[in-house]
């Protein structure tokens, strides 16, 4: 892939035609969830149920927990889609029905793919609850297609340092590409929805030209900072609000602020839509609802493992 320019402030605009246009602007909504973790949910709410193929989006934090007063996600099963669970800062425990265990670290990337079935807990790990710290990070649930709800439940566990990561000549641009491709970087991570994830910081005063396949819906989260995603429209976007980006150009548009004191930085998200009849119930996403009552029924009687 050619390696991506940071484009100065006073460039010309004569690439507009084929920048996608911002369709709407959502702030994200303060909730709780697990054991009343402080949550900041972009969606599903009253403006949008799901955006094909993401199911939901999540803002874990940030919060800073108290030693010995912890706080996560107990036991609980999924069947029928995939999390991405993306942390900043904290560590988290993850276990499972499968057998399964591990640490997720700051920095680190867990892209699971329940398909059939799990139960599983993401607790903050026994030694960050003890002496506390900041917990931030994201979940991302990712739709599957009909062919693949159920297949054997997989992980795909990356450390920080394996995460590709980009730049521009001058540094004053950096990606931290998760899923797709930026900057000259490609994703380890395999994907069973063609998906692009990735995390922008941009020092102020920069911006840069993002590629985006044609048929990829397209989102953006603002992590913190201020920016703009339309050359033609001063808006300041802060952290905290989801940008939904139109499906009418290859390229999405992305500008830190000259004026702040801290870089910007956003989380650009899309994929391919599945385009099939979804069907949820908490935590299990399928077609139809015979097969929610079917997940139910195997839930109940012990076959998630």
């Amino acid at each position: 892939m050619k390696r991506q320019k940071a484009i100065p402030l006073e460039s010309d605009n004569s690439y507009n035609n084929f920048i996608r246009s911002v369709s709407k602007i959502i702030k994200s909504e303060a909730t709780q969830d697990g054991e009343g973790v402080t949550l900041n949910r972009s969606f599903p709410n009253q403006y949008i149920s799901e955006f094909d193929p993401f199911l939901l989006l999540d803002e874990i934090g940030p919060i800073n927990i108290k030693p010995g007063k912890q706080r996560g996600f107990p036991d609980h099963p999924h069947r029928g889609f995939e999390t991405v669970t993306y942390l900043l800062e904290g560590k988290f425990e993850h276990k499972d029905s499968q057998g399964h265990a591990g640490i997720i670290n700051s920095g680190d990337v867990q892209w699971m793919t329940a398909g059939s079935g799990v139960i599983h807990s993401e607790m903050p790990e026994k030694e960050f609850s003890k002496n506390g710290g900041k917990l931030h990070g994201f979940q991302l649930w990712v739709n599957l297609p009909k062919s693949s709800k159920m297949m054997k439940p997989r992980y795909q566990e990356i450390l920080q340092s394996k995460i590709p990561t980009g730049t521009t000549k001058d540094d004053n641009i950096t990606v931290k590409v998760i899923a797709g491709e930026s900057l000259g970087a490609k994703a380890i991570i395999n994907t069973i929805t063609p998906i692009m994830y990735l995390h922008f910081k941009l020092e102020p005063g920069f911006r840069i030209v993002q590629p985006i396949p044609k048929e990829y819906n397209v989102f953006a989260y603002v992590i913190q900072g201020k920016g703009v995603f339309d050359p033609s429209d001063s808006n300041k976007v802060e952290r905290g609000n989801l940008v939904i980006f139109d499906t009418d150009g290859n390229e999405v548009y992305i500008q830190a602020v000259e004026d702040s004191k801290i870089p910007f930085e956003v989380l650009l998200i899309g994929g391919v839509p599945i385009r099939e009849p979804i069907t949820r119930y908490g935590p299990f996403v399928m077609n139809t609802q015979q097969e929610i009552y079917k997940a139910i029924e195997d839930y109940r009687n012990g076959k998630f493992g």
